[in-house]
């Protein structure tokens, strides 16, 4: 399944932060997730994440475990063609 997580940090970004992100993408990678791309965005989200999981709990227990840093809206992507009955757009 395809996700979308935009993301906003909850405090500034410190060695701390950073180091616990890049753990946590590490073990994402254990549990069968994978990262298709990370974005830093202008505007109202700080980053942007493309990312496939087997599952809709993967996804979200990604995302929970983050929480404590980061305010996340995850979006579940279907592609164009896939969701339209009528056949590819």
């Amino acid at each position: 399944m395809l996700f979308i997580a935009l993301a906003k940090f909850k405090k500034p970004l410190d060695r701390e932060v950073v180091s616990r992100n890049l753990k946590d993408i590490e073990d994402d990678t254990n549990k069968g997730v994978r990262y298709l791309g990370i974005y830093w965005t202008l505007g109202r989200y700080d980053t942007v994440v493309l990312f496939e999981a087997p599952n809709e709990k993967t996804a979200m227990d990604m995302v929970l475990k983050r929480l404590d840093r980061m305010e996340i809206e995850t979006l579940v992507a279907v592609p164009a063609d896939e969701a339209s009955p009528a056949g590819p757009v």
